[in-house]
């Protein structure tokens, strides 16, 4: 059995959901790994990790609207305003939503259906940089 872990570094241009399946499926592809499991975990409480379709655009900007109207950017709503109206929104939607992914991995590849992607859902409104910590264990 080998591990190994990598760290990626997602740019963020404000709320929304970045795709971040073709750059790990490279760093798998390094690994000579056949067999295994790969754990993603997000180092952010005000971003979080999804796996959605990636054929249709209109599925991940549906997702978007759905979550600006559960948790919506109104300081009346909250008591923790200090970082901004979309601040406390963002933790709700991050409870809700997850921090870590585990996919397995089947001859080198994810095991992920045709239209399944990866994402980073980002939760604020402004440009960030997001760290996803890679594990795979495997054979």
């Amino acid at each position: 059995m080998r591990q190994s872990t990598h760290q990626l570094t997602v740019p963020t241009r404000g709320k929304g959901f970045y795709e971040i399946t073709r750059e790990v499926q490279r760093w798998l592809g390094e690994l000579d790994i056949n067999t295994g499991l790969l754990t993603a975990f997000i180092q952010h409480t005000l971003a979080s990790l999804t796996i959605q379709e990636n054929a249709d655009p209109d599925v991940v900007r549906d997702l978007e609207t759905f979550f600006s109207r559960l948790a919506p950017e109104d300081n009346r709503l909250y008591t923790h305003t200090a970082e901004g109206p979309d601040d406390m929104p963002a933790h709700i939607r991050a409870a809700l939503t997850q921090s870590q992914l585990s996919i397995p991995v089947h001859r080198g590849s994810l095991a992920l259906g045709t239209w399944q992607g990866i994402y980073v859902f980002e939760h604020r409104r402004h440009a960030h940089q997001r760290h996803v910590v890679l594990h795979m264990l495997g054979e």
